[in-house]
């Protein structure tokens, strides 16, 4: 091997420090060049010297990848020389001083630590791993400088009244990275360039991109989709956005203040937008369920006679949820006393502190899109941190505050030392979660509405009579209310042609489809389909789609259906049956729901936030300090709880489960709650019915 490296160009001095590093017993020089080296065990050829070398026989992963066939005492006698290294190296970005070397100039090893030693604890393996915020030298020596910034910056939003949410914004982010980019001396935007030069730009690109889905529009066909709200002047304000199989985009804002009441006004509106998107582009309009809107939507179906006005099933189904809580006493009675408990909490710094002690930080509310769910969502909260809850309640800090002594304090400690309403609790939750469930799946862009609604209101149907072991007394009233809302407001052609062209459940061995689908299927076709020859074509291809024939019986479109949503599929393998193709497409859409300035900047910041949001209401985590509009979950209601407490705390030592639903009786026996000892109270943490357990988890992942 001497001869070997004695080949290698350079001068003796280079030669005979290489010569010295111990690594080069591990390797050999390629062509005489010491910069390029093979491993002797897994041959693999490096470039870097022995640098690479050493981090790729000790495994680190360091810039290079490890041998996976390195002896183990070369392996850990290669990772005590790097580790010392890195470590020196680590400790000298840290206090700026040189550290004498552990390896000597001959290159013999010294005394090691063992390779569970680090700088500040950390493993020999770990100190290679790159850092989320390494050291730098602006981090130490401008210290300083940061800190002035970011006061600077706080004091910005102070001042401006800016949410604290929008620090956690990517354009946030990116906004400060681009001015630390451009250096001293950067002259912010005026007034005038933010409120028309830069806005006008953003609008232009904004429309460069509506064209692409304009095209889709006019291929397949889209949703009009409308989304009232009122804002801090108490106006009214529509938003319309448009759906297609290429996304949502927002189309404009009304001020509607003055038409939102009256039916004219609201069919002339509506008329309007469906102009300017294309009456043979739409295929129908998503609204609310309120009269005057239903009133507007049939005049323009009178107008415009190939597309239908369809109600929010998201808005539906949380009428649903909605109506649970009004028509139902023992949901009524939870809902409040849950709300109580939140108010009473939330409504005091201390016991915040004392709840998150006992929570391990995590909070009682679940604030949602739709506000029925939120109450639902809530006492699965409760539920889930029903222990912590008991132990909050039971504990020192509790008996010995003031909280104890009042009349609301001792109110909702019997609220949850009450073995009837954790009982109560789980009744509701057999109840709602299974309609939450669907709530989420029409409100996210997990699965297009129209083709799966039918199929998932069926399983929500069924699994709250499993959850209630098909106890007929405990889940009719919940399916009657359902079957109200669904056959007058939610059970649409629309749905039921979507349903049955929904090739994932078309395909599947037990799917059926009963008179109700099919007529509502072939309504849904002589509405949309065109002449009576185009509709005389989409049915004959309809018996192509039946019998999986050409292309949609092969094997790579029936491995589609479990990747592909079914307007997708309908576009990649439809070719053959082109008429049905379209119409196909159309059934699978979503079902969700100065002026000129204002107008634009809503133009460019929804259509901005559309693009690249996608399913992140699916994930997003939200905390107390995000909650805007649940305020009754957090916020007593003194008025009302001075005139109800008296009769509450007489009341209040026994909630007995409600006996509306038949639930499998509890044992009276909720006596000696104010101990600080939670073992003795085990009984109260026990689940004490006999119907299947029940996890949010389950339902929400």
């Amino acid at each position: 091997m001497s001869s070997t490296m004695d080949s290698g160009g350079g001068d003796s001095t280079k030669k005979g420090s290489v010569k010295k590093d111990p690594a080069w017993n591990h390797c050999i020089s390629i062509d005489g060049k010491s910069r390029n080296v093979k491993c002797k065990y897994c041959e693999k050829v490096l470039a870097g010297g022995t640098y690479r070398l050493k981090h790729h026989l000790a495994c680190t992963s360091k810039d290079v990848g490890a041998c996976l066939v390195v002896p183990e005492e070369v392996k850990n006698l290669i990772l005590g020389t790097v580790s010392m290294l890195q470590q020196n190296l680590i400790k000298k970005s840290m206090f700026g001083v040189d550290l004498e070397s552990n390896v000597s100039d001959s290159g013999n090893f010294r005394k090691r630590p063992s390779q569970e030693e680090s700088v500040g604890g950390e493993s020999s393996s770990s100190i290679f791993k790159r850092r989320g915020s390494q050291t730098t030298i602006n981090s130490i020596f401008k210290k300083s400088e940061r800190e002035d910034t970011c006061q600077q910056i706080a004091l910005f939003f102070y001042n401006n009244v800016i949410p604290f949410n929008v620090a956690r914004s990517e354009e946030f982010t990116k906004m400060v990275e681009m001015i630390a980019k451009h250096g001293p001396g950067i002259k912010p935007p005026s007034y005038h360039e933010i409120r028309v030069k830069y806005l006008k730009q953003k609008v232009e690109k904004t429309n460069q991109i509506l064209e692409e889905h304009r095209l889709c529009w006019k291929n397949y066909g889209c949703t009009i989709m409308t989304d009232g709200w009122t804002d801090r002047k108490r106006r009214t304000i529509l938003n319309f956005l448009v759906n297609s199989p290429k996304g949502t985009v927002f189309l404009k804002s009304i001020d509607a203040s003055d038409i939102s009441k009256t039916t004219d006004k609201i069919f002339k509106m509506m008329d309007d937008v469906v102009e300017e998107v294309g009456e043979d582009n739409v295929m129908q309009i998503v609204t609310d369920n309120a009269a005057n809107y239903k009133a507007a939507g049939d005049l323009l179906m009178q107008k415009r006679r190939k597309l239908y006005l369809t109600p929010s099933a998201a808005h539906c189904i949380d009428l649903m949820l909605e109506d649970f809580g009004k028509k139902i006493p023992l949901h009524q009675e939870t809902i409040s006393n849950g709300k109580k408990i939140t108010a009473y909490i939330y409504s005091r710094t201390s016991l915040i502190c004392l709840l998150h002690k006992h929570t391990e930080g995590i909070d009682l509310i679940r604030p949602v899109n739709t506000r029925f769910a939120t109450s639902y969502l809530t006492l699965g909260c409760l539920n889930e941190n029903k222990k912590s809850l008991i132990r909050m309640f039971t504990s020192k800090e509790w008996q010995s505050s003031q909280c104890v002594k009042t009349r609301d304090g001792r109110l909702v400690e019997n609220l949850v030392l009450n073995k009837g309403f954790w009982s109560n609790i789980l009744n509701c939750l057999r109840g709602a979660l299974p309609l939450i469930k669907v709530l989420c799946m029409v409100d996210s862009d997990e699965k297009p509405a129209m083709g799966f609604i039918y199929e998932e209101m069926d399983l929500a149907k069924e699994k709250i009579q499993s959850l209630f072991n098909g106890v007929s007394k405990s889940y009719t009233p919940l399916w009657e209310i359902i079957d109200q809302r669904w056959d007058n407001q939610l059970h649409r052609p629309l749905h039921a042609a979507g349903h049955y062209l929904n090739p994932i459940l078309h395909y599947h061995p037990d799917f059926k489809a009963n008179y109700e689908v099919k007529r509502g299927m072939y309504e849904c076709l002589e509405r949309m389909g065109g002449d009576i020859d185009e509709i005389t074509k989409i049915d004959a291809q309809i018996e192509g789609f039946k019998s999986k024939s050409g292309f949609l019986g092969s094997e790579i479109a029936q491995r589609a259906l479990k990747t592909k949503t079914p307007a997708q599929w309908w576009e990649q393998y439809g070719d053959a049956l082109p008429e049905l193709q379209r119409f196909a497409v159309h059934t699978k859409k979503r079902n969700r729901l100065h002026q000129k300035t204002m107008n634009d900047v809503v133009f460019v910041m929804a259509n901005s936030r559309l693009m690249k949001r996608k399913d992140i209401r699916n994930t997003k985590n939200y905390n107390i300090d995000d909650l805007a509009s649940d305020e009754e979950w957090t916020v007593e209601d003194n008025e009302a709880n001075d005139v109800e407490l008296m009769d509450d705390l007489d009341e209040v030592g026994e909630v007995e489960p409600m006996d509306d639903l038949e639930v499998p009786p509890i044992a009276a026996d909720d006596e000696g709650h104010g101990i600080d000892n939670i073992n003795e109270n085990e009984d109260l943490i026990k689940e004490n019915d006999d119907y299947p357990s029940i996890n949010m988890k389950d339902f929400l992942g």
